[in-house]
């Protein structure tokens, strides 16, 4: 069997050594199992925020890698909550199924509109992506019989995982039922990001046209993460319906879409883990401004985004970044 040439052998050290696993990585998984000790009474909201973290997420694997901008990522989050959710409600509670079946539908909406709304760029497909999430808002408003329609999907019930492990009041099953369900999909974006393949979806986000002249199919790999993104979605949904027994039509908005854009410009948008801070502190921040202001408190946040485009663009990650290279330099 012939020698592997001394600068491949090289650069594939090289590209095992950059993309080893570090172990600040670490730190959002200690927080999390910390903050189920420190916080006992909080854990259903916990599940809600890992849950979140994934939609989060599954859009910044659009957005921050592949730049592909869109308002359009809650059809996808709501297409997973309603169909774990319609599952629950008609007789199959079982829940790692209904996350499956959320995943697949959700891509499969991923795909197919794919297929027409990434032939285009710019306001015209961010305007696409808006209407797709309208067309499904409108038709599980339409679908009431099976939707619920205004009232919500009611009536779920959610099966024990494995037979053993029920969703009780204090959310302790739906707790960590979703961090390792996050984890695990966070281990696959990380995989994917790190790739030849994530690799060309930075290329296509930052130069398109000189993807397309040497050769790169653009297209495909764009459509490709695309329905990744939308099964992540469909994931985040299904969590979110299960957990919570209940699947309301604002799973389809427009405000579930720009939410979850806001989140992750504050923690810093193509930084794979932008959407483990972003949400977090979006979430700490929405109570806070909500307990002191109840009706006007999309004031601060919005005040709030405008510190952060201002002086920390990039996001939180992206000042905290400046701000070490900037102490290594005075070392």
């Amino acid at each position: 069997m012939p020698a592997v040439p001394t600068d491949a052998s090289a650069a594939i050290t090289a590209h095992v050594w950059r993309h080893r696993y570090r172990a600040h990585e670490a730190l959002p998984w200690a927080v999390a199992l910390a903050a189920y000790f420190a916080f006992p009474n909080y854990l259903p909201l916990a599940a809600q925020t890992l849950a979140t973290i994934l939609f989060a997420l599954s859009a910044d694997l659009v957005l921050g890698y592949a730049g592909i901008v869109t308002l359009g990522q809650a059809a996808f989050f709501g297409t997973g909550a309603y169909t774990a959710g319609i599952l629950a409600a008609h007789g199959w509670g079982e829940p790692l199924s209904g996350l499956l079946a959320a995943a697949v539908v959700a891509a499969a909406v991923g795909l197919l509109s794919g297929l027409i709304i990434l032939r285009s760029s710019g306001l015209t497909l961010l305007m696409q992506t808006l209407v797709v999430a309208a067309l499904l808002h409108e038709a599980a408003n339409k679908a009431s019989a099976i939707t619920g329609g205004d009232d919500g999907l009611q009536g779920m019930q959610v099966w024990p995982i494995f037979g053993r492990f029920e969703f009780g009041l204090f959310g302790r099953t739906s707790f960590f039922y979703c961090l390792i369900v996050l984890f695990l999909c966070w281990l696959g974006v990380r995989r994917l990001v790190h790739s030849p393949f994530g690799r060309s979806l930075t290329g296509i986000r930052e130069n398109v046209v000189r993807m397309h002249a040497i050769g790169a199919p653009v297209f495909v790999r764009r459509l490709v993460v695309y329905t990744i993104s939308a099964g992540l979605a469909g994931i985040s949904g299904a969590l979110i319906a299960q957990t919570t027994g209940f699947v309301g039509l604002d799973s389809l908005s427009l405000e579930r879409s720009g939410t979850v854009l806001i989140m992750l410009i504050i923690g810093g948008v193509g930084r794979l883990y932008g959407a483990f801070v972003g949400v977090p502190l979006y979430m700490v921040a929405q109570d806070r401004f909500s307990s002191i202001e109840p009706v006007y408190w999309y004031f601060w946040i919005g005040l709030l985004m405008v510190l952060l485009v201002s002086f920390a663009r990039g996001g939180v990650l992206g000042l905290c970044d400046r701000l070490w290279r900037r102490a290594r330099g005075r070392r």
